[in-house]
């Protein structure tokens, strides 16, 4: 048992260093001078440590106006598909309406539709609306999924029946059980909802760079980057400085979410009725 131990914390080591070494890589090419990055590739430390790519991040582009688009698009979108899932999942979950399981099926079989499928039908629509080169063109045509209903109503699911009996019988109306007892009780899977779509909003490229026109006054951290390669070359160290820079919102949100993320996969999906 003991050497069975030691091999599984081996391989789960070895596992953990092979999923690091990319970060590993970037951070020691952000650090590196600009004609050294494929000098040595297999050499993680360049001839001097430059701290200040970082700094020219934000004074070759103007990286910080990318950075505060993405944490309004993605946060705004976090909370809209918080508040639109978890409604529908309730309604799925806890109400009996006529139809319900057949509309929810087809619901279900949207997440089979491929996005980019939808992005002419999407962009026509935006035209529409006028919403083109806009911050809600960002947000809202991606807001209403199957995923984060799928997820929140398999949870509601899981909890018991008779506290929501117990409540309409004390008087309580579907609106202030949904909200005194439902929500509560789903912080777990609403912890991973929230990181699953805010990572998704995070990274979003080509959605924001068929929508955006103006990328210096709306454009977010994926269309930013891309400002990096153009007609004064590559500059590779200080994409790779940006990356690592634009990888810490997500991972701050991963850090105060990680109790909750961590007890909601462990329990969300497990319902059985």
């Amino acid at each position: 048992m003991r050497a069975k131990s030691v091999v599984s914390h081996v391989l789960l080591a070895a596992v953990t260093l092979a999923f690091l070494y990319p970060l590993v890589f970037a951070v020691a090419t952000a650090l590196k001078p600009a004609g050294e990055t494929f000098a040595d590739p297999g050499a993680l430390v360049g001839s001097q440590i430059r701290w200040q790519n970082f700094g020219d991040v934000f004074t070759y582009v103007p990286f910080q106006r990318y950075i505060l688009n993405g944490v309004l698009v993605a946060g705004v979108g976090t909370l809209v598909v918080l508040a639109a899932s978890a409604l529908s999942a309730y309604a799925f979950a806890s109400l009996r309406w006529r139809g319900r399981d057949g509309i929810f099926l087809v619901f279900l079989a949207t997440l089979m539709v491929p996005q980019e499928v939808l992005v002419v039908p999407m962009f026509i629509l935006m035209q529409a609306f006028g919403w083109v080169d806009t911050y809600q063109s960002l947000i809202f045509p991606w807001a209403f999924t199957a995923f984060g209903t799928f997820l929140l109503r398999q949870f509601f699911r899981a909890v018991p029946r008779e506290l929501q009996e117990a409540a309409r019988i004390d008087g309580a109306g579907e609106l202030r059980i949904f909200l005194r007892i439902m929500l509560p009780l789903a912080r777990p899977a609403l912890g991973v909802l929230a990181v699953f779509t805010f990572i998704n909003y995070w990274n979003s490229f080509l959605w924001p760079l068929i929508m955006i026109n103006d990328v210096t006054a709306r454009g977010t951290v994926p269309l930013g980057l891309q400002l990096f390669f153009g007609q004064n070359g590559n500059q590779w160290h200080l994409v790779m400085a940006a990356s690592v820079v634009s990888i810490l919102p997500t991972l701050l949100l991963l850090i105060a979410l990680q109790k909750h993320l961590v007890k909601g996969i462990a329990t969300a999906g497990l319902a059985g009725r």
